[in-house]
């Protein structure tokens, strides 16, 4: 009898957890775990995969990209009625699964705001019999928090409910207690197991001289119309492709369209985005944990400008510990306009190759394997 894997993942602004989590999934089932998803964000094509059952809970989404609150698909701020309708099916979930493996992505060190029905199904899970193996699956880099109490918080959340912290990154690159100060409380439950990458494709046929991309798009619209206005501003005869990312608003992506040279090719989103970074001569980004694997198996030239709106820190951090390896050229996104980005690139275009990333990328089939094995030892 194969084990049950039950995978929460919540999406609040772009898609790179849902994304990450995605991959896992698949190396989950691949490796024999009968994997059950379950999502809450807004639905994204292709996620969370075909090879997992998928559960989707009424979705909820951040408010604006400082995550000031939380509202539902048609914009309504969240109530205590939509909380438990969510709740009410997510425990109901965990019950008819009974999983051997309970994951829940980002929390207790991320997704705070999801309290409201992680707290019950943890707490569901603890009671259950029998009880099955709790990890959390964070990327490398953590949020940093200001506000006093939080870590604390956090921590208290791993000593109470997990049983293993599982850290999608090489250590070698950035450790957990670099930006959670407070992991050496658990250090028996940390486990790195690798950057979670896509394989390697092959090169696309179809090569683009620059490849910009904006992640998910909803908090990329001053890199795409910077992107654009850089494209006026070189030479023409470079080619480019802009991905401007499925949840970039309509207005933004039309103007994008309307005002795109006859050398850049303006798409939403490009399933063969791997490909084309593998044929690239350059990069340009921002620096989100997904983007930044598929820079880094493609191995090509890389401009990053990193997300730093509403405090936040990870995407930044990321970015520096890249070009102090001599992997990227970095633009703060404060300031950014199309003459800056045009700059940066014809830097990077004129520059070195990029130095070779010594970095594990096979993080999702290290995750299956040690989660596997726990399972068996667990039995």
């Amino acid at each position: 009898m194969s084990r049950r894997v039950l995978f929460y993942v919540q999406h609040l602004l772009g898609i790179g957890h849902l994304a990450r989590a995605g991959r896992i999934a698949a190396a989950l089932a691949d490796a024999g775990l009968s994997t059950t998803v379950v999502t809450g964000g807004m639905p994204v094509p292709g996620f969370p995969g075909p090879s997992v059952d998928h559960v989707s809970l009424p979705p909820i989404t951040a408010a604006d990209e400082g995550f000031s609150g939380l509202v539902d698909a048609e914009g309504r701020p969240v109530d205590a009625i939509f909380e438990a309708r969510r709740r009410t099916l997510l425990i109901d979930t965990f019950r008819e699964t009974a999983p051997d493996i309970l994951i829940i992505e980002a929390f207790p060190f991320g997704r705070r705001q999801m309290r409201f029905e992680l707290l019950p199904l943890l707490d569901a899970a603890a009671a259950a019999t029998p009880r099955p193996l709790i990890a959390t699956s964070v990327r490398d880099i953590l949020q940093e928090r200001t506000k006093p109490g939080r870590n604390e918080e956090s921590a208290a959340l791993v000593a109470r409910y997990f049983d293993r912290v599982l850290v999608h990154g090489d250590p070698r690159f950035v450790r957990i207690e670099e930006t959670f100060p407070l992991a050496g409380g658990f250090a028996e439950k940390i486990v790195y197991t690798g950057l979670v990458s896509a394989p390697r494709p092959a090169p696309s046929p179809e090569r683009f001289d620059i490849v910009v991309s904006a992640g998910g798009g909803a908090a990329g619209r001053d890199l795409v119309a910077a992107a654009v206005d850089a494209s006026r501003l070189l030479d023409p005869a470079l080619s480019w492709c802009l991905v401007t990312g499925p949840n970039l608003a309509q207005a933004e992506f039309d103007a994008a369209l309307a005002r795109a040279p006859g050398n850049l090719s303006v798409h939403r989103f490009r399933r063969d985005f791997g490909a084309l970074l593998a044929a690239a001569g350059l990069s340009v980004s921002q620096a989100g944990y997904n983007t930044v694997c598929d820079v880094l198996q493609a191995g090509c030239r890389s401009v990053l400008v990193p997300f730093a709106s509403g405090g936040e820190t990870e995407q930044t951090v990321r970015a520096e510990r890249l070009a102090a390896r001599g992997l990227a050229h970095v633009v703060p996104e404060e300031g950014l306009t199309g003459a800056v980005l045009a700059k940066a690139i014809e830097g990077a275009l004129a520059g070195a190759p990029p130095a070779t990333a010594d970095l594990r990328l096979d993080g999702a089939r290290q995750t299956a394997s040690l989660l596997q094995n726990l399972a068996q030892r667990r039995r």
